[in-house]
C-alpha cells in the first residue's frame, strides 16, 4: 500500500466519534473513550470544537475508512493530537497530516506551534517530531509530556 491509496479531507463535527474510536487503536499513546472522557474529551465536546472552528483537523481515509487524523487548536497554536492506525504507519501519512494542520494554524496567525510528546527516545513520536524540526522547550505539559515547539518561517 502507498499513500496514494489514501484520501484526505478536513474533519467535520460528525467525525468525532470515529476519531475517538481510532484513538483507542493506536500503537503508542492509545486512549480509550473512557480515558478521553476523564480528560473532558467526548464525542459532543470534540464535535462542537470542530463545528466552531476552534479545533480544525484533517483526516486520512483508506477506502472511506478513517485511518488517521491530526487536529490543532486555533486559539493557542497547539497541535493537539496526531493519530494513525498501526497498519498505516511508515507511509508518510503522519507527516502529511501534521503539515496540513501546521498550515492551518499558520493561516490563523500562529508563528510558533507547540505540542506535548514523549521524552522516551524509544517511542516513535520522539524521533518523528524531532526529525521534522520540532525542538524541546524544556517544559512539560499537564500530562507530564515534554513540550516541543516549531517556529514557522
Amino acid at each position: 500500500m502507498s499513500n496514494t491509496d489514501i484520501d484526505f479531507r478536513p474533519a467535520q463535527a460528525e467525525d468525532a466519534a470515529e476519531c475517538i474510536r481510532v484513538r483507542g487503536l493506536t500503537r503508542e499513546n492509545a486512549a480509550s473513550a473512557e480515558r478521553l472522557a476523564e480528560l473532558g474529551v467526548t464525542v459532543a465536546s470534540w464535535g462542537e470544537q470542530i463545528r466552531s472552528g476552534q479545533l480544525p483537523g484533517h483526516l486520512a481515509l483508506h477506502q472511506g475508512q478513517l485511518v488517521g487524523y491530526c487536529f490543532g487548536d486555533v486559539g493557542s497554536g497547539e497541535v493537539v493530537v496526531l493519530a494513525l492506525l498501526p497498519a498505516f504507519e511508515g507511509l508518510g501519512l503522519g507527516k502529511l497530516l501534521l503539515h496540513k494542520v501546521m498550515a492551518e494554524l499558520r493561516s490563523h496567525g500562529h508563528q510558533r506551534l507547540f505540542l506535548g510528546c514523549s521524552d522516551d527516545p524509544a517511542s516513535r513520536s520522539y524521533g518523528f517530531y524531532r526529525h521534522l524540526g520540532w525542538r524541546s522547550t524544556g517544559q512539560r505539559d499537564g500530562l507530564g509530556d515534554e513540550m516541543l515547539e516549531h517556529v514557522l518561517n
